[in-house]
């Protein structure tokens, strides 16, 4: 897409020349006086949140706990409360000029004096012939690696130089002078100089939100510098061409095999660039009406169930922080009422763009973008992504979600033909979703993890086998119904389950979800089906309930609960409390039919 367009209109013929991105530098009285009430009080409490908390210390022992212990927060907790305090003094002096610039110098002194911008679990970059992380548990300052978060650290002081260069300047031309040379010795220089980097798409094919998030963050970076127009022009088709590259590993359908949460990273960093882009080049560049592009953009609306819950295959939480102003754009964009009433409905705080990775440009989009408000109420429709394989289906207030796909995907769970039921908005069949990363979520021993191996998603363990990681363990004879899915799930497994034929059909109706299984074995063996009940289950008799959902347990087999506490901070943002595991096991046979179905729990039973 950019590569073709770019063979026929090179960039250097295209750019303006001055441009406006839409952040006001501190100088701008008008526009940052001009801010709401609401946003000025926002603003300040956060300034607050940070004005006596100092900058901490990072240190080669937190740098390093990722190798000795697996640790990620002994280095990222500082990496990112400095960038995050560093945003809130700039804001801070940008809302008054009277604000001294003492925070504002020292945080970008401690950025700039880190021996490398990359967090500890990003040290390695993971091509063919790439050391071990135990071979190299510190980062080598003369080979500089640009991560997701040196790019972010070069948007971030870049942002800081052009909202207040006039008044650090009046400090000491210094500063300023530093963060250019930082950010081009840092990031830009190796951006063009290497094509070994695994997220530029030559070393390595298999591409994720890495590529479009570090894209939009370097072409930002280098449209705030003093830089040649002929460089600028060269550095921003390399990126193109390097968009184009993620773009192929993308499905026609735009689903994000990451799940939602990952949209802001994915499709919402693709729509940085091409808000870029058009406007470096005055609206000659732009690819609105690319059906691929539309769809990747509509993604989150496709995930999305309702009270906040979005469909959360992989490692995505079932309650995302998704950007709300990025979709509120893209709806403007796309001319999508629907997509922008999303966007309003997850709208979200300004501080919010801080409390994660520390999102400035994010921030301040949010700020000075104010999006026509849009009338309608939701209502939830039927999704059918057929690249993608997954499928949702609404009926009578249940919502049912369920995938093909492969146990390769991008922050895979072993997960081909699991599902989720929703009942009035609210979860009754679960994906535990995602954890706190340590250094075994992109490990080898990530099926380790509970919360990844598919004896803790909705699907059987046959003799005890559980599916198994990697493209080749895939869903077959995917076919969309009317009212659900039907996959062959054979491949899923591995050999030693011992699988000749494995059929599920999932359909959804006005009296509720059935799930059906023809499995054929190779000889008589035990089945056991796993449910994950977001509701403690009672049983009485033959009968399950949890929460808003009953269940009749078919005869001959056996079952057996068990409660899970969610004891990781990130998991409980979704699942507060517990979560239950349902075992129901059937006597060995070569030969499964098996029937059930799920029906919404009349309230005064």
């Amino acid at each position: 897409m950019f590569s073709e367009f770019l063979d026929h209109h090179p960039l250097s013929a295209l750019l303006i020349g001055a441009i406006d991105l839409g952040f006001p530098p501190s100088e701008d009285r008008a526009a940052w006086e001009g801010i709401s009430p609401d946003d000025r009080r926002e603003l300040e409490e956060l300034i607050a949140q940070y004005k006596t908390v100092p900058y901490p210390m990072r240190l080669a022992s937190g740098f390093m706990a990722f190798v000795t212990d697996g640790s990620r927060q002994a280095d990222e907790q500082p990496y990112f409360l400095r960038r995050r305090k560093l945003c809130a003094a700039a804001l801070a002096a940008c809302l008054s000029e009277d604000e001294p610039l003492g925070d504002v110098a020292d945080g970008l002194w401690c950025v700039m004096e880190e021996t490398s911008w990359v967090i500890s679990a990003h040290n390695i970059n993971p091509i063919p012939g790439a050391p071990a992380p135990k071979e190299r548990p510190l980062p080598d300052p003369e080979a500089p690696y640009v991560d997701l978060f040196a790019a972010q650290t070069a948007m971030i002081l870049s942002l800081v130089r052009h909202l207040l260069k006039r008044r650090l300047d009046e400090i000491t031309p210094l500063l300023c002078g530093r963060i250019e040379r930082e950010i081009r010795r840092r990031v830009l220089k190796p951006f063009m100089e290497t094509d070994d980097f695994w997220w530029m798409g030559v070393r390595r094919q298999d591409l994720n939100n890495w590529t479009p998030w570090i894209l939009s963050n370097v072409m930002l970076s280098a449209c705030l510098l003093p830089m040649e127009k002929g460089n600028l022009s060269s550095l921003l088709d390399r990126g193109c061409r390097m968009l184009d590259r993620w773009l192929s590993c993308v499905p026609e359908d735009g689903g994000c095999d990451e799940g939602a949460g990952y949209w802001n990273m994915a499709g919402g960093a693709l729509l940085d660039c091409l808000e870029l882009l058009e406007s470096i080049t005055g609206g000659k560049m732009t690819f609105w009406e690319v059906p691929k592009v539309q769809n990747i953009l509509r993604f989150p609306l496709s995930a999305e169930i309702g009270n906040g819950w979005f469909l959360n295959f992989a490692d995505c939480d079932a309650r995302p922080f998704l950007s709300g102003e990025r979709l509120q754009l893209a709806g403007e964009r796309l001319k999508d009422e629907a997509l922008s009433a999303l966007g309003g409905r997850c709208r979200g705080t300004l501080s919010g763009q801080l409390s994660d990775t520390p999102h400035f440009s994010r921030l301040l989009r949010m700020l000075f973008h104010h999006p026509a408000a849009t009338a309608g109420s939701y209502q939830k429709q039927d999704v059918w992504l057929p690249d993608s394989q997954v499928r949702v289906v609404c009926r009578d207030g249940m919502t049912l979600c369920c995938k093909g796909g492969h146990n390769g995907e991008s922050h895979n769970h072993n997960d081909v033909g699991s599902f989720m039921l929703y009942v009035d908005g609210e979860p009754q069949i679960v994906d535990a979703g995602n954890m706190t990363y340590t250094a075994k979520t992109f490990s080898g021993d990530r099926y380790s993890l509970w919360n990844v191996r598919s004896a803790y998603h909705n699907l059987p363990m046959i003799g005890g086998q559980e599916q198994q990681p990697g493209p080749s363990f895939a869903a077959g004879e995917v076919r969309c119904l009317p009212n659900g899915l039907s996959l062959s799930l054979e491949k899923a497994y591995g050999e030693e389950a011992g699988i000749r034929s494995y059929r599920r059909t999932l359909e959804l109706n006005d009296q509720g979800l059935t799930v059906d299984d023809d499995l054929v074995l190779d000889e008589s063996t035990p089945v056991s089906w796993v449910l994950m009940l977001r509701n403690a289950p009672a049983f009485d008799g033959r009968t399950m309930t949890s929460g808003r959902i009953r269940m009749d347990v078919p005869e001959g087999l056996s079952y057996s609960a068990e409660e899970l506490p969610i004891q990781d901070a990130r998991m409980a943002r979704s699942f507060p409390g517990s979560i239950f595991r349902v075992v129901l096991t059937a006597a060995p046979s070569s030969k499964y039919n098996m029937v059930w179905t799920i029906k919404r729990r009349n309230p005064s039973a």
